[in-house]
Protein backbone atom coordinates (compact mmCIF):
# COMPACT_ATOMS: atom_id res chain seq x y z
CA UNK A 1 0.00 0.00 0.00
CA UNK A 2 1.38 3.65 -0.99
CA UNK A 3 1.75 6.57 1.00
CA UNK A 4 -1.36 8.14 -0.40
CA UNK A 5 -3.72 5.30 0.38
CA UNK A 6 -2.14 5.40 3.69
CA UNK A 7 -2.96 8.97 4.66
CA UNK A 8 -6.34 8.55 2.70
CA UNK A 9 -7.18 5.33 5.41
CA UNK A 10 -5.71 7.34 8.40
CA UNK A 11 -8.86 9.91 7.43
CA UNK A 12 -11.30 6.80 7.51
CA UNK A 13 -9.71 5.85 10.93
CA UNK A 14 -9.76 9.42 12.12
CA UNK A 15 -14.25 8.76 12.00
CA UNK A 16 -14.65 6.48 14.56
CA UNK A 17 -12.71 9.49 17.42
CA UNK A 18 -14.76 11.93 15.47
CA UNK A 19 -17.92 10.63 16.15
CA UNK A 20 -17.48 9.94 19.90
CA UNK A 21 -16.45 13.40 20.74
CA UNK A 22 -19.58 14.49 19.08
CA UNK A 23 -21.91 12.15 20.66
CA UNK A 24 -20.62 11.68 24.45
CA UNK A 25 -21.03 13.66 26.41
CA UNK A 26 -17.47 14.75 27.88
CA UNK A 27 -17.27 17.06 30.82
CA UNK A 28 -13.90 18.46 29.77
CA UNK A 29 -14.64 21.91 29.82
CA UNK A 30 -15.49 24.76 28.07
CA UNK A 31 -14.67 28.18 26.08
CA UNK A 32 -16.75 30.78 26.32
CA UNK A 33 -17.08 32.65 22.76
CA UNK A 34 -19.62 35.74 23.56
CA UNK A 35 -22.40 34.50 23.56
CA UNK A 36 -21.81 31.36 22.53
CA UNK A 37 -20.66 28.02 24.18
CA UNK A 38 -18.30 26.01 22.59
CA UNK A 39 -17.22 22.78 24.55
CA UNK A 40 -13.54 21.39 24.73
CA UNK A 41 -14.98 17.85 22.95
CA UNK A 42 -16.46 20.05 19.85
CA UNK A 43 -13.35 22.02 19.61
CA UNK A 44 -11.12 18.44 19.71
CA UNK A 45 -13.64 17.18 17.04
CA UNK A 46 -13.17 20.54 14.64
CA UNK A 47 -9.51 20.24 15.09
CA UNK A 48 -9.74 16.68 13.87
CA UNK A 49 -12.26 17.26 10.92
CA UNK A 50 -9.65 19.99 10.08
CA UNK A 51 -6.56 17.43 9.91
CA UNK A 52 -9.17 14.93 8.18
CA UNK A 53 -9.81 17.96 5.58
CA UNK A 54 -5.94 18.61 4.92
CA UNK A 55 -5.20 14.88 4.58
CA UNK A 56 -8.01 14.88 1.64
CA UNK A 57 -5.77 17.38 -0.33
CA UNK A 58 -2.25 15.96 0.90
CA UNK A 59 -3.28 12.60 -0.16
CA UNK A 60 -4.35 13.28 -4.03
CA UNK A 61 -1.34 15.94 -4.36
CA UNK A 62 0.93 13.43 -3.54
CA UNK A 63 -0.57 10.65 -5.68
CA UNK A 64 -0.39 12.98 -8.58
CA UNK A 65 3.00 14.49 -8.04
CA UNK A 66 4.49 11.06 -7.64
CA UNK A 67 2.50 9.23 -10.08
CA UNK A 68 1.28 6.73 -7.21
CA UNK A 69 -2.67 7.02 -8.30
CA UNK A 70 -4.17 3.66 -7.88
CA UNK A 71 -7.35 2.02 -7.92
CA UNK A 72 -7.31 1.22 -4.58
CA UNK A 73 -6.97 4.91 -3.85
CA UNK A 74 -10.12 6.11 -6.75
CA UNK A 75 -12.25 4.24 -4.43
CA UNK A 76 -10.88 4.97 -0.70
CA UNK A 77 -10.64 9.18 -1.45
CA UNK A 78 -13.77 9.98 -2.66
CA UNK A 79 -15.42 7.07 0.56
CA UNK A 80 -13.66 8.57 2.72
CA UNK A 81 -14.63 12.18 1.94
CA UNK A 82 -18.37 10.95 1.94
CA UNK A 83 -18.24 8.94 4.93
CA UNK A 84 -16.41 12.36 6.54
CA UNK A 85 -18.78 14.60 5.48
CA UNK A 86 -21.95 12.94 6.06
CA UNK A 87 -20.89 11.99 9.58
CA UNK A 88 -20.41 15.72 10.45
CA UNK A 89 -23.32 16.91 8.74
CA UNK A 90 -25.87 14.32 10.51
CA UNK A 91 -23.65 14.83 13.99
CA UNK A 92 -24.24 19.10 13.63
CA UNK A 93 -27.69 18.26 12.92
CA UNK A 94 -27.82 15.81 16.30
CA UNK A 95 -26.40 18.87 18.26
CA UNK A 96 -28.60 21.43 16.83
CA UNK A 97 -26.23 23.53 14.77
CA UNK A 98 -27.42 22.67 11.27
CA UNK A 99 -30.76 21.81 9.54
CA UNK A 100 -31.64 18.66 8.71
CA UNK A 101 -33.09 19.96 5.39
CA UNK A 102 -29.93 21.05 4.07
CA UNK A 103 -28.22 17.80 5.79
CA UNK A 104 -30.22 15.86 3.70
CA UNK A 105 -29.60 17.58 0.33
CA UNK A 106 -26.03 17.59 0.50
CA UNK A 107 -25.85 13.75 0.87
CA UNK A 108 -28.54 12.51 -1.07
CA UNK A 109 -26.29 14.61 -3.64
CA UNK A 110 -23.57 12.79 -2.64
CA UNK A 111 -25.26 9.17 -2.91
CA UNK A 112 -26.72 10.34 -6.54
CA UNK A 113 -23.16 11.35 -8.00
CA UNK A 114 -22.05 7.79 -6.81
CA UNK A 115 -24.47 6.05 -8.12
CA UNK A 116 -23.47 7.84 -11.61
CA UNK A 117 -19.78 7.18 -11.08
CA UNK A 118 -21.53 3.22 -10.36
CA UNK A 119 -23.18 3.00 -13.27
CA UNK A 120 -19.98 4.78 -15.55
CA UNK A 121 -17.45 2.29 -13.86
CA UNK A 122 -20.14 -0.61 -15.39
CA UNK A 123 -19.85 1.16 -18.86
CA UNK A 124 -15.75 0.98 -18.36
CA UNK A 125 -15.79 5.05 -18.07
CA UNK A 126 -13.88 7.13 -15.49
CA UNK A 127 -15.81 10.00 -13.98
CA UNK A 128 -13.23 12.58 -12.96
CA UNK A 129 -14.33 15.13 -10.12
CA UNK A 130 -14.78 18.52 -11.70
CA UNK A 131 -13.80 22.04 -10.73
CA UNK A 132 -16.95 22.55 -9.53
CA UNK A 133 -17.12 19.78 -7.47
CA UNK A 134 -13.66 20.74 -5.60
CA UNK A 135 -15.32 24.37 -4.97
CA UNK A 136 -18.16 22.44 -3.45
CA UNK A 137 -16.20 20.21 -1.39
CA UNK A 138 -13.77 23.09 0.05
CA UNK A 139 -17.16 24.90 1.05
CA UNK A 140 -18.06 22.28 2.57
CA UNK A 141 -15.19 21.93 4.48
CA UNK A 142 -15.23 25.28 5.58
CA UNK A 143 -18.48 25.41 6.71
CA UNK A 144 -18.57 21.81 8.67
CA UNK A 145 -15.36 23.13 10.45
CA UNK A 146 -16.82 26.57 11.67
CA UNK A 147 -20.14 25.22 12.63
CA UNK A 148 -17.77 22.60 14.43
CA UNK A 149 -16.13 25.28 16.25
CA UNK A 150 -19.96 27.12 16.96
CA UNK A 151 -18.66 29.45 14.64
CA UNK A 152 -15.54 30.78 16.86
CA UNK A 153 -14.03 33.44 15.81
CA UNK A 154 -16.66 35.17 14.29
CA UNK A 155 -18.79 34.47 17.11
CA UNK A 156 -17.47 37.50 19.63
CA UNK A 157 -19.19 39.77 16.51
CA UNK A 158 -22.46 37.62 16.10
CA UNK A 159 -21.80 37.29 12.59
CA UNK A 160 -22.91 33.97 11.34
CA UNK A 161 -19.99 32.89 9.20
CA UNK A 162 -20.52 28.95 9.79
CA UNK A 163 -24.56 29.07 9.01
CA UNK A 164 -23.50 31.44 5.78
CA UNK A 165 -20.96 29.07 4.37
CA UNK A 166 -23.30 26.03 5.44
CA UNK A 167 -25.82 27.72 2.84
CA UNK A 168 -22.70 28.09 0.09
CA UNK A 169 -22.35 24.93 0.67
CA UNK A 170 -25.43 23.91 -0.60
CA UNK A 171 -25.61 26.03 -3.14
CA UNK A 172 -22.31 24.76 -4.75
CA UNK A 173 -23.12 21.06 -3.78
CA UNK A 174 -26.54 21.38 -5.71
CA UNK A 175 -25.23 22.98 -8.60
CA UNK A 176 -22.35 20.99 -8.91
CA UNK A 177 -24.52 17.78 -8.78
CA UNK A 178 -26.51 19.30 -11.47
CA UNK A 179 -23.34 20.05 -13.72
CA UNK A 180 -22.26 16.57 -12.73
CA UNK A 181 -25.81 15.05 -14.20
CA UNK A 182 -25.45 17.28 -17.61
CA UNK A 183 -22.08 16.59 -18.71
CA UNK A 184 -22.37 12.94 -17.57
CA UNK A 185 -26.18 12.41 -18.73
CA UNK A 186 -25.08 10.40 -21.69
CA UNK A 187 -23.76 7.42 -18.95
CA UNK A 188 -27.25 6.99 -18.53
CA UNK A 189 -28.69 6.94 -21.65
CA UNK A 190 -26.11 4.25 -22.87
CA UNK A 191 -25.89 2.28 -19.86
CA UNK A 192 -27.25 -1.30 -20.41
Amino acid sequence: MNVPNKITLSRIFLLPIFIILLSVSFEWGEFNIGETVLPISHFVAALLFIIAAATDWVDGYYARKYNLVTNLGKFLDPLADKLLVSAALILLVEIGLAPAWVAIIIISREFAITGLRLVAAGEGIVLAAGNMGKLKTVTQMVAIAALLLHNYPFAYIGFPFGTIMLYIALFFTVLSGYDYFVKNWHVMRGSK
